[in-house]
């Protein structure tokens, strides 16, 4: 300050000097001040919570205490030279000590030497150890020792955020008080009270944003509250709260999350450029909509959401409202959305574009059919296609004849000797040389039989000539299949196999086919794949053809998008 006198902070100028002041930590208070009525004071206590909720403040009005000249009372006078020592940290009988940068052996072993004296004109020594979790395991064990027997003069009080970090044997040897986070409502109400003492002029709306800043923390919810009269004086604005602190208008979720409902896609991506001009951290967008999201999904749950949210009763009426007309299966199918959108984020150069295609998924998501409506459809349908005619699978289960194959031969084979079945179809093969496409699949049949490698090659070869000892087989240019073919073992093989099966001497040329070559018979393959095609396209004919499908169509508004047969 211009004057040269020191500005003490908020969080400093109202720090709590009696348990009374201690707000949201009640239960705490009223356990320390019982135990102090009925003279069992422990000798080392834990206190354990988030940052800023009060526990160093605690430690302190907790020496004040018991140090008090008024005699050990539940609450200090805080007049007393005694109280003031303790409250502006200047008493030679409290020693506070931060674990953080006292953490090594030697740092114990000077105060274990110190304690041993009584205290220089107080009835206690009190020992505060800050972050205590932040000492080294020698540390740890240099202190157990004292903790174990220590001086009737000595109380130890210890505070952490991270009380799993601590050895079982140091918490055993502990009382152990865990602070709660301050609920919003309080933060609140001590804002308020301080904004009085401060003659700041400030609404209710800027005081909940405040508080939501501090998430459970008073400390936090303080300094925030410091920054903002830095920023406004002593009369304080909405819209600069919200754009000092970077909070989300609660205004603007509304609007976007009434317009995800509507699946209104245009109002969406401009509720999106507003949070972008505004200059809104993207990410923070997506998780206080989440937050949003994740009341609104409460709220349509449970009876008394009001037990489980920690908002005001403003607020808590306002998104009763947004959540009137939608159900908690169409806010959770977004919910999830943007969850997910918010993981993706964390690694992401383009935090705007995955917000955006979230909404818009989040907006456009088809309206889900109510189980009730679709068994009442179900039954209709059923009712009608009982008097339709059978279904086209229907009708292809009764039928039991065997589709046609390519490589069965035309006429019917002579029956096999039982002791060589193998040269009787042979012998059934060999009665003339090939002719035609249903000859080149026997062949392709009986290559398939001696050796399953070359078969599925020549699967893929299309028969370009077939003449008496000579058979001339054409593949893709540039494929796999026409470079296996072109092998001299492969050609070898092939020629041995055609010699049996044609019963003479039989030559094979490999040659490649351009693409494109329209008189090129197919292959087997390629035939196969054709035949499947054209027998699926003709099945889905007769599907969308038939009266109960179209029935089904007509029911559930839908349509025939594909057809597959198992």
């Amino acid at each position: 300050m211009s004057n040269g006198t020191r500005y003490d902070g908020l969080a400093r100028k109202y720090r709590p000097q009696t348990f009374s002041e201690l707000v949201g930590q009640e239960h705490v208070s009223r356990t320390l001040q019982n135990a102090i009525d009925s003279g069992r004071v422990a000798h080392a206590f834990l206190f354990t919570g988030a940052r800023g909720v009060g526990k160093t403040s605690t430690a302190r009005i907790m020496a004040k205490t018991l140090n008090c000249e008024r005699g050990v009372t539940h609450e200090p006078c805080n007049v007393c030279p005694l109280c003031i020592e303790i409250t502006k940290g200047t008493s030679t009988d409290v020693f506070e000590i931060d674990g953080a940068s006292n953490n090594g052996v030697d740092d114990v072993r000077d105060l274990r030497d110190n304690i041993k004296y009584l205290p220089s004109h107080s009835r206690y020594r009190i020992i505060i150890i800050d972050e205590v979790h932040m000492l080294s395991t020698s540390a740890f064990n240099a202190l157990l020792k004292t903790l174990e027997e220590p001086p009737e003069h000595v109380k130890f009080i210890f505070a952490t955020t991270e009380p799993h970090k601590l050895p079982v044997t140091i918490l055993s040897r502990c009382q152990r008080f865990d602070f709660k986070r301050v609920t919003l409502t309080k933060i609140i109400g001590r804002l308020r009270d301080i904004a009085g003492q401060e003659n700041v002029t400030i609404t209710d709306s800027s005081l909940t944003l405040i508080a939501r800043k501090g998430d459970g923390s008073m400390r936090d919810s303080l300094t925030a509250f410091d920054q903002v009269l830095a920023f406004c004086g002593n009369t304080v604005s909405d819209d600069d709260v919200g754009t000092l602190l970077g909070t989300i208008d609660r205004r603007l979720l509304a609007e976007i999350s009434a317009a995800i409902f509507s699946s209104d896609a245009q109002a969406v991506l401009a509720g999106i450029k507003k949070v972008d001009l505004v200059g809104y951290n993207m990410r923070q967008f997506c998780q206080e909509l989440i937050e949003h999201f994740r009341n609104l999904l409460i709220i349509r749950s449970v009876k008394k959401p009001e037990e489980i949210l920690d908002m005001t009763t403003a607020e808590l009426d306002e998104l009763c409202k947004q959540s009137l007309h939608v159900t908690a299966l169409d806010i959770q199918r977004r919910l999830t959305l943007f969850i997910k959108a918010d993981s993706e984020m964390a690694y992401a150069s383009f935090p705007r574009l995955i917000v955006e295609m979230a909404l818009l998924k989040a907006a456009l998501l088809a309206p889900l059919v109510p189980i009730q409506e679709l068994i009442e459809k179900i039954k209709a349908l059923e009712t009608a296609a009982a008097h339709t005619p059978s279904l086209p699978w229907e009708a292809t289960k009764v039928s039991s004849a065997p589709p046609p194959s390519y490589a069965e031969p035309t006429g019917a084979a002579p029956a096999r000797s039982p002791h060589h079945p193998t040269e009787n179809k042979v012998s059934a093969s060999l009665q003339g040389p090939m002719s035609g496409h249903t000859d080149w699949g026997r062949f392709v049949t009986f290559a398939n039989e001696k050796d399953r490698q070359l078969g599925s090659v020549l699967e893929h070869g299309s028969p370009l000539k077939q003449e008496a000892g000579l058979i001339e087989i054409g593949f893709p240019a540039g494929s796999y299949f026409l470079t296996a073919a072109q092998d001299a073992e492969f050609i070898a093989e092939v020629q041995v196999l055609a010699s049996t099966f044609a019963g003479k001497n039989t030559v094979i040329r490999v040659k490649p086919i351009e693409a494109g070559l329209a008189d090129a018979p197919l292959s087997l393959a390629e035939k196969k794949k054709n035949d499947a095609e054209q027998h699926l396209e003709g099945l889905k004919r007769e599907v969308e053809s038939h009266p109960v499908i179209k029935e089904a169509e007509r029911v559930f508004g839908c349509s025939i998008t594909d057809v597959k047969e198992f």
